[in-house]
């Protein structure tokens, strides 16, 4: 079959749905199924998600997709997985069961296992082999609860009988019927555990962790055949050829594949990324350095930046405050106030991301005044998202040397004009969306056709990307600046809030 007879699977595992996507040989959207799961939050601080629900949502969408592009399982060359990253799975190798609920990306309650690592002197040494920060955000610290507080599960895991991965694996172990425990290097350089020089889980890493490597997967490249579906889910089987932590896959779906290139993507989180090509180029400015794609046996890395509450600030106002019905309906509302009055709104509602990294900051609202609406809130929940995210690329453009002319975004909050002109003003840089915003699960999509030659290279993929509109900064300097002290002193109002020494 052809590559233009055929199609390419992406799926996108998100942190709040599951989503299908079937994609064609021009990268075009054919069709889609999406279904949201539920998110467990069993005390302040921790959340959850059953892994069982994840893989029964995930392949129920898949199958979907399937069918609502009048395709069947044959004409499928090949499934490429995009996933939430650093959430937590630890599952029964013999029955496949999870040992307990999954913990979240999002998840804070190992801060306090990352303050004794720190105070023990490793910080210095976990930085340089991994290229992160010592925080709860990632892997390692919630799998090491998960040893020492599931019942059994230390011993379980010293065994063998117990499997570790992030989302991907899970999903990849799940599709194969448990022939394949594998991830690819973005979502192991994720983990705490994996040394982003050496390409490989390292030893001194597991210590620290205690660890027992045999419950680690296989790390390949983002792009290469994995496996094949199991007889009888999908009618036939289907090659799994790209894995890629969504990030990550978001980043190659921009094309921002040559050194030098920054996307910012807008989902639950925000997540900015600047391509810095073979060279792992360290952070001064708390960022993270961190895998951008394993292809053909090269790695290419980033430099990252974290927001952890980037759209989910929009759910809080739709489910917590029920100011809004519909997370659409946010755009109307903001717009019917001029700006947010003076309004500040700090969603660390699970700690603050970079530059921050404070695990104990919590959700701060300044500039309340009788004159405040609905509108003014729903205005500064947007305006959020915006200043964190100027946020990073400020602390970006000095680890780089140098200042970016354009960020490429996407994501859902992506086609809010609102917000991306707010973002351009802000930054003071061109802002581009590209026609297709979906470039998360179309990354993912590229990665797994680029394995069984649907296409040819990379190279031959950024010629497809196109620019939908273009958001250029209107606002004048001294109003920029004075917006962005205004809301560092806001930040500075909810940092280090729950440590015990607030009043």
């Amino acid at each position: 079959m052809s590559a233009s007879e055929s199609y390419i699977l992406a799926l996108d595992q998100g942190t709040t749905s599951s989503r299908a996507i079937v994609f064609d040989h021009d990268g075009m959207i054919v069709a889609s199924a999406q279904h949201e799961f539920t998110q467990h939050f069993p005390q302040p601080g921790w959340v959850e998600h059953d892994a069982r629900e994840i893989w029964s949502t995930q392949s129920g969408v898949a199958q979907e997709a399937i069918t609502r592009a009048n395709v069947k399982a044959r004409d499928i060359a090949a499934i490429g997985i995009t996933n939430q990253r650093e959430t937590t799975v630890v599952w029964d190798r013999e029955t496949g069961a999870p040992v307990c609920r999954a913990i979240v990306w999002q998840d804070r309650r190992t801060a306090g296992i990352c303050d004794r690592l720190r105070q023990a002197g490793r910080l210095e040494l976990i930085r340089a082999k991994t290229g992160l920060m010592l925080d709860a955000y990632f892997s390692g610290t919630k799998l090491m609860w998960i040893l020492d507080n599931v019942d059994g599960a230390r011993k379980a895991a010293r065994a063998g009988r117990l499997a570790f991965g992030t989302i991907d694996s899970w999903l990849i172990w799940n599709l194969t019927g448990g022939r394949c425990h594998v991830t690819d290097a973005t979502n192991a350089s994720r983990t705490l555990l994996y040394n982003i020089h050496t390409g490989d889980w390292d030893d001194e890493l597991l210590e620290i962790f205690g660890v027992p490597r045999a419950m680690l997967p296989e790390v390949h490249d983002s792009s290469q055949l994995y496996g094949t579906t199991a007889d009888g889910l999908f009618g036939s089987q289907i090659p799994i050829a790209g894995i890629a932590g969504d990030q990550q896959a978001a980043t190659f779906g921009q094309a921002c594949i040559y050194p030098g290139m920054a996307k910012n993507t807008y989902g639950t989180g925000c997540f900015m990324l600047l391509n810095t090509g073979t060279e792992a180029v360290p952070s001064n400015n708390k960022l993270l350095t961190t895998v951008a794609c394993r292809y053909g046996g090269r790695t290419t890395y980033a430099l990252e930046g974290s927001v952890f509450i980037g759209g989910a600030v929009v759910q809080w106002l739709r489910d917590g405050l029920g100011i809004i019905r519909s997370a659409k309906e946010v755009e109307q509302l903001a717009a019917t106030v001029d700006d947010s009055g003076g309004l500040y709104l700090v969603p660390a509602f699970t700690g603050l991301g970079a530059p921050y990294w404070d695990p104990h900051a919590r959700g701060t609202m300044v500039g309340i005044t009788r004159g405040t609406t609905a509108g003014h809130i729903a205005r500064a929940a947007l305006e959020s998202i915006v200043f964190q995210s100027a946020e990073l690329l400020e602390a970006m453009q000095k680890d780089a040397g140098f200042k970016l002319k354009q960020l490429r975004v996407d994501g859902g909050a992506s086609t809010n004009d609102l917000l991306m002109q707010f973002q351009a003003d802000i930054l003071g840089v061109t802002v581009q969306r590209p026609t297709v915003t979906e470039t998360t699960a179309l990354g993912a999509a590229y990665l797994a056709g680029l394995a069984v030659g649907y296409w040819d290279s990379p190279d031959d993929l950024a010629n497809t990307w196109t620019v939908d509109k273009e958001f250029i900064p209107s606002m004048p300097e001294e109003q920029r600046l004075r917006r962005l002290a205004g809301w560092r002193k806001a930040v500075s109002r909810s940092l280090n809030w729950d440590s015990g020494d607030s009043q």
